[in-house]
């Protein structure tokens, strides 16, 4: 049984993916483990359309645990840093749509894995950043995604300055993309999810891997683009598309 981790089902075709070590929901290995695991469970259902990924009200993740990474040598480091980076990367993996209900803080782990879902709805009263450099680290898994997502200038701003952003100019940079009152992230996160339910999961999970295939998302996406046409959900959506016209589609998932 994960200690810190639940994944809980609050209406059909939706998980929520949450998190809670109080009181800042600090991120360890053992967290971070723990969220590798239940996103592998979640990836696995057939059933599950769209994930919520949360921490509580009050914060969403303050980041890294640095009294664990204060104990390590440089040898116990190389020893964790693939399964560490691989599991903030989790979200990234999710065939499903994923959105990020980020409350309070998300700093550094905690935006790292953030950074990972498809979606990032914070509430106006957030701060995010990646203060890694402020202990003499760098960012384990976050570089390469927030150049992507932000631009190469805008991500060397905030990971050599390790400052902190507001919701006003995290959502002029593109870091996320809806910004609510903070009573309503939870909320807002739910209505894009419900989106996706009765979806078309094949073609929604095509999608997300050529994203995620970066430079090489040419080359992926002709292969999934073929893949999709030996799908139910392909058959189903072009005939009730040149039947009945665009969005008529009820698709199975397969």
């Amino acid at each position: 049984m994960a200690e810190f981790v639940t994944v809980d089902r609050p209406e059909a075709g939706i998980a929520v993916l949450r998190f809670a070590r109080p009181p800042m929901n600090l991120i360890d290995l053992q967290v971070a483990r723990e969220l590798a695991a239940a996103a592998e469970r979640i990836a696995a259902d057939d059933e599950i359309a769209a994930v919520v990924v949360y921490g509580d009200e009050r914060v969403f993740s303050a980041g890294d645990e640095v009294a664990e990474l204060d104990r390590l040598t440089a040898e116990q480091a190389r020893a964790m840093a693939d399964d560490f980076q691989a599991a903030l990367g989790c979200l990234a993996r999710l065939p499903q749509p994923t959105v990020a209900a980020i409350s309070g803080y998300a700093l550094g782990a905690g935006l790292e894995l953030a950074l990972g879902a498809d979606r990032r709805i914070v509430g106006d009263n957030v701060k995010l950043g990646l203060p890694q450099i402020g202990l003499g680290l760098i960012p384990l898994a976050g570089i390469r995604r927030l150049s992507l997502l932000i631009g190469p200038g805008a991500a060397k701003d905030l990971v050599y300055t390790g400052r902190f952003v507001d919701p006003t100019e995290a959502a002029a940079l593109g870091l996320v993309d809806e910004v609510v009152a903070p009573d309503e992230v939870y909320a807002a996160a739910l209505r894009w999810a419900r989106r996706f339910v009765g979806g078309p999961a094949r073609a929604l999970a095509a999608a997300k891997r050529v994203f995620e295939a970066g430079p090489h998302g040419q080359d992926r996406a002709r292969t999934e683009w073929a893949e999709l046409f030996a799908t139910e959900d392909r058959g189903i959506g072009t005939r009730s598309h040149l039947a009945d016209g665009p969005g008529s589609a009820q698709f199975v998932g397969r």
